[in-house]
């Protein structure tokens, strides 16, 4: 087939959590839901393959796809468990299929958005369009949002960690778990491979997500996360009898590798969701980052603006904060479980979040630095200036 050129007003390349928050902001605005909108993946969104979970205060935008949530939270390592209840808070969790079923049938009632499933070959711009190439086509658009890992940074083991996990949805025949209670962080396991932790998502009496998750420079073998759930859900849950409903795997990168807000000197191409820096460098939590940017881009677009957000001083700070403590455990300094037992065991957890969601002042701040060690944190921090 001979390339054709298409326009669009914009292009989304990437149809995951950032791609479809973003169209559906779009399609939310009076001013934008009238654009000519292409969204671009190589296929096509149907199955259940992410489980996302971030805290936010009061209702969000895609409450109704929200799963579960939770008021109450436990951290646990071997000298200590800690439960406490959220104030302003909530605990939420939101499937991948829900989220996606949700977008798509809203998107399906406007004749302006197309979907194309197609392998993507390169991304450029000048300065009037962004343009995108597949094998079939050639599209352009007056901005692209780019969501794909073309413009990701190198990542190596000098550079990051990896978040790696595998989660298993179980369900008992008897009631188990109690739905109000999440465990956020159970650190009573072996600490070999690196950071390592457990989640206890219960959705009901008898189902819960329980994930196994680690922070390290490379994953595991498929077996060992395996023998893992296996080994807590037996000896640490005191579970013998239960079916496994859903399994999942995944791998985000904590990185001092710098991703790029836009990859183009004419300001086109913006990049969104990983791709454009929003999974926290020091946690991995992305959903909530991702909600933070769309929005802006869909002010930006409404006011005439470049969509693309300019860094504020806050986000450098945060920015900062991220790449200070993943220098610390990349350096050995101080292990992963070592510092999120001292916030919790030192500080209140609604202020750990809140430093952790990005929605501190300073002086919340201070009261969570002054809680770990002065001299490795300082170091690591001077080195990342």
């Amino acid at each position: 087939m001979t390339a054709t050129d298409l326009k669009y007003d914009y292009i989304i390349a990437g149809s995951g959590c950032a791609g479809l928050s973003l169209l559906y902001r779009l399609l939310l605005d009076p001013v934008l839901q009238s654009k000519k909108i292409l969204v671009i993946d190589r296929v096509q969104k149907n199955e259940n393959d992410r489980t996302w979970c971030f805290w936010e205060e009061g209702k969000g935008l895609f409450e109704s796809v929200v799963t579960h949530e939770w008021k109450s939270l436990i951290f646990k390592n071997s000298d200590f468990t800690r439960q406490f209840e959220l104030e302003k808070y909530r605990y939420k969790m939101i499937q991948g299929k829900d989220f996606y079923e949700f977008v798509l049938s809203y998107a399906a009632s406007f004749e302006n958005v197309t979907f194309k499933n197609e392998n993507i070959k390169g991304i450029t711009s000048d300065q009037i369009e962004a343009t995108v190439e597949t094998a079939e086509n050639r599209y352009q658009s007056e901005y692209l949002f780019n969501s794909t890992s073309l413009f990701n940074p190198k990542i190596t083991e000098e550079n990051s960690l990896l978040q790696h996990f595998t989660g298993w949805v179980i369900k008992t025949k008897e009631d188990t778990f109690d739905a109000k209670v999440g465990t956020l962080m159970d650190f009573t396991l072996d600490q070999k491979h690196g950071a390592t932790f457990m989640y206890v998502l219960p959705t009901s009496s008898t189902e819960a997500l329980v994930e196994y998750t680690l922070f390290s420079k490379s994953v595991l073998p498929k077996e060992e996360y395996q023998t893992a759930l296996r080994h807590y859900i037996k000896n640490n849950l005191k579970i013998s009898d239960y079916e496994i409903t859903h399994t999942e795997f995944g791998i985000i990168p904590m990185s001092l590798a710098k991703f790029e807000r836009n990859s183009d000197v004419f300001n086109r191409i913006i990049n969104i969701g990983t791709a454009g820096g929003y999974t926290k460098a020091s946690s991995g939590y992305t959903f909530q980052f991702v909600q933070k940017n769309t929005a802006q881009i869909v002010e930006n677009l409404v006011q005439q603006k470049n969509p693309n957000p300019e860094k504020s001083f806050d986000d450098k700070r945060y920015e900062w904060y991220d790449r200070t403590l993943l220098e610390v455990i990349l350096s050995g300094k101080m292990e992963g479980k070592e510092i999120f037992s001292t916030m919790f065991s030192k500080r209140s957890p609604e202020d750990i979040l809140k430093f952790l969601g990005n929605e501190s002042t300073i002086w919340d701040d201070l009261k969570i630095v002054t809680a770990l060690p002065i001299v490795p944190f300082m170091r690591a921090g001077l080195k990342q200036l």
